[in-house]
Parts: structure tokens; sequence; C-alpha cells
């Protein structure tokens, strides 16, 4: 099983990450170290990232799960998958870019049953002063809100569980237990 933990930057997606690799035992594969510089360097120059910059990185973290997938291992990814289509290319790679006439634009319709996304939710002026009081980051709180401006909530068709950052970690992952010992109980 696979969570990719998402959410606008400074919702807290590596700490909980962190705490939930701790806790599980799972593996953690933190999004930004995926990055290439170019992408890095255009975020702490304040500037939003736009989709095509975007894409090599999601491709990566496609890969990424998909090896995890194939050697049936639990595992964590922290991406802010902010859209449909970076969700969509998390979890199809390339395939997410066929045209929606393409006939094999049908293979994206059911979600993968074993990869799920965690939305870590919350609003605007919370998030903003977590950024503002963070230190050693690259992406600076002026950019939070083209995040903001750009994120799509996940749909009912998507396997997610949304989570409110105004919670404790702690009181997040053992939800997500809960999440993880409901699915593993399903014949």
């Amino acid at each position: 099983m696979i969570y990719v933990i998402m959410g606008v930057s400074g919702c807290g997606k590596s700490s909980f990450g962190a705490f939930l690799s701790e806790k599980l035992g799972w593996p953690l594969h933190e999004g930004d170290n995926f990055h290439p510089q170019e992408n890095i360097d255009k975020i702490a120059r304040g500037e939003p990232l736009t989709d095509q910059d975007r894409l090599p990185w999601l491709l990566k973290l496609h890969e990424v799960i998909e090896r995890e997938r194939s050697s049936s291992c639990d595992a964590l990814v922290v991406c802010s998958a902010l859209k449909h289509l970076y969700r969509h290319i998390l979890l199809y790679g390339s395939k997410a870019l066929a045209s929606p006439s393409s006939p094999n634009r049908d293979i994206l319709r059911p979600a993968t049953p074993d990869v799920f996304f965690i939305f870590l939710h919350g609003d605007f002026d919370l998030i903003h002063q977590r950024m503002v009081d963070r230190m050693g980051h690259y992406m600076k709180a002026d950019l939070l809100r083209s995040q903001f401006d750009v994120l799509e909530p996940p749909l009912e068709e998507e396997n997610f569980l949304t989570l409110d950052i105004r919670r404790s970690i702690s009181d997040m992952a053992v939800e997500v237990e809960a999440h993880i010992t409901s699915l593993r109980s399903i014949p």
C-alpha cells in the first residue's frame, strides 16, 4: 500500500510523513528531494512552478510509486499533488497525458486500489503563519497564494483521506492507522 501525503507547501507534509514513517516502519520518499535543481532555484527566486516545470518531477515520483508497488512494499510519498492531473501522473505516468479523447484514457478512470492520497487540509492564514515561522526551506511564504490558486482538492472517485491540520500529528496518525486497518480487513 502506498500513501501519497499531499497538500500545499507548509501544511506539514514532510513532518507528518516523517512521523508516520517512524510509527509504521514504512520508507518515506520526500518529494522535494526529486525536484531538479532548476525547480528549486525557481522557487527560491519566488517564482511559482508551471505544469511544464513539474512534469519531470511528477514522472520521477511515479517511478518511485511503481517501484514500491511492484515490490509489494508499503511506502509513503510526500508530494504536493495539487491538481487532478498531477495525481493522475503520479498514478499512471505519461499515460495520464494522453488526450481526453484517446482510447487509452479509459484506463485512467478507476482508482488504483493500493495507492491512497492523504490530503492535509488547512486554511491559508494558518499555513501562511507556519511558513513565515519555518526556517531553512527554499519555498517562501510569498508563494503560498499561488499554491492555493491551483489547488484542486481530491474528488470522490480518487482514493483519499482528508486530514485537518489543526489536529495534532499523533491524532492524524491514529486516523491513518485506522484507515490502514480497515483496508486490510477487506477480503
